[in-house]
């Protein structure tokens, strides 16, 4: 698998698709916490909700009622959890910065990313879809459909660590292509590289090795 030519073809099929849609970096962190367990429709149901209730921003969060919140991202799933971490990060956010995005993320991704693992509900996935899509740092997400498409790619070697090394070696090291492949990817994981994919409509049906088994 070559990853910079999986990017190009399925740049050509799918287009471009401007991930992570959010309309600030603070939306972004907690679509991040949303979107855990669930699909990205329903965590933009509840982003909506919150953005309708103007709650969706560190101030207003942190001081926020947990009941209320929890109706708002109700749709999300596992909402009682959410609701607790997305309230914690915005007061761990306000207590420690001040509220300010800029002073979080003004380290060294190591650094940003230890003290984002630190947090709770925050784990490896998160953390780096927080590096790229909020911090405009250079970290490449590992998720789900990540994991199977490569597995039917041909990558052996699937360890969370390892895989986002592969991404790493392996393109160049550009936000634009970062951010667009792993969106690229999960439209083909949700659209063809499904559990029972649809692999003679894919478009990388010639680089896979899963149709031929």
């Amino acid at each position: 698998m070559k990853p910079l030519h999986i990017y190009y073809k399925l740049l050509r099929h799918f287009g471009k698709q401007y991930w992570w849609p959010a309309e600030t970096r603070f939306e972004v962190i907690i679509g991040a916490f949303l979107t855990q367990q669930t699909n990205w429709k329903n965590a933009e149901i509840s982003i909506e909700n919150l953005k309708h209730k103007n709650l969706l921003d560190p101030n207003s969060l942190s001081t926020s009622n947990r009941d209320q919140v929890e109706i708002l991202i109700k749709k999300s799933g596992f909402y009682r959890q959410k609701a607790k971490r997305i309230i914690k990060f915005s007061q761990y956010l306000v207590n420690k910065y001040g509220g300010s995005l800029d002073k979080l993320f003004c380290g060294s991704k190591e650094n940003i990313r230890k003290e984002l693992l630190s947090l709770e509900g925050i784990g490896p996935e998160t953390a780096d879809s927080i590096l790229l899509y909020a911090a405009d740092k250079l970290s490449f997400p590992i998720d789900s459909y990540t994991i199977r498409v490569c597995e039917r790619l041909g990558i052996r070697e699937l360890q969370y660590k390892k895989l986002g090394e592969f991404f790493k070696n392996n393109i160049p090291r550009d936000l634009e292509i970062y951010k667009e492949l792993h969106a690229l990817i999960d439209m083909l994981g949700k659209n063809y590289c499904k559990k029972k994919p649809l692999c003679c409509r894919c478009p990388l049906i010639n680089e896979c090795i899963y149709p031929k088994k």
